[in-house]
């Protein structure tokens, strides 16, 4: 059976879209290469006429989820009066936290990458833009430490909200966190 051209193309993308989905959700680690084909109709072996191996995956598909967040991300600032409110607001959501598989990777990812010693450029880069987009929207001599601190905080409180089995632990976590660092994102914006 012949294909279109574009068939190929078509079933790359597919596979990239799967595994950032999975890899945000589920792990690296936890996603398997046959599980990710079969659950897209695909076999096992097809998988290496598109990649090389689950690495090269795991870059393209980590390099996808950074420029999707990313224009999600530019899109929200430009509708907002308060950019930087509202990202910390959206990213310390509920809707956030039970919806890995859409949003950010450094959650899920980040812990793994660093523990398998398998630390990514594209981390690095998703990481410094997050620190670019949080400085920007800040004033002061400490805009650059401030921005470290609020990332930090808000990944932390993700990554330990999804983490509790206690619904009322997850919400406190979320909420108490949204609240202190759009207070303190609100004074650093009006030193």
């Amino acid at each position: 059976m012949r294909y279109s051209e574009d068939h190929k193309a078509k079933t790359h993308q597919r596979i990239i879209d799967e595994a950032a989905l999975r890899f945000r959700r589920d792990g690296i680690g936890a996603t398997g290469l046959q599980p990710l084909m079969k659950a897209l109709g695909l076999t096992h072996g097809g998988f290496y006429a598109h990649f090389k191996s689950k690495d090269e995956l795991v870059e393209t598909a980590l390099r996808h989820a950074v420029q999707d967040l990313a224009s999600n991300t530019e899109q929200q600032a430009e509708k907002s009066e308060a950019p930087l409110p509202r990202f910390i607001a959206s990213y310390l959501s509920s809707a956030h936290r039970a919806n890995p598989g859409a949003g950010c990777p450094l959650p899920t990812m980040s812990a793994e990458l660093g523990q398998r010693g398998e630390a990514s450029e594209i981390t690095d880069a998703l990481i410094r833009n997050r620190l670019a987009l949080i400085e920007e929207n800040l004033k002061g001599d400490d805009a650059a430490e401030q921005s470290v601190l609020l990332l930090s905080a808000m990944v932390g409180a993700l990554l330990l909200s999804r983490s509790v089995k206690d619904p009322e632990l997850s919400d406190r976590l979320l909420k108490t966190t949204r609240r202190l660092l759009i207070e303190q994102a609100q004074d650093a914006q009006q030193q």
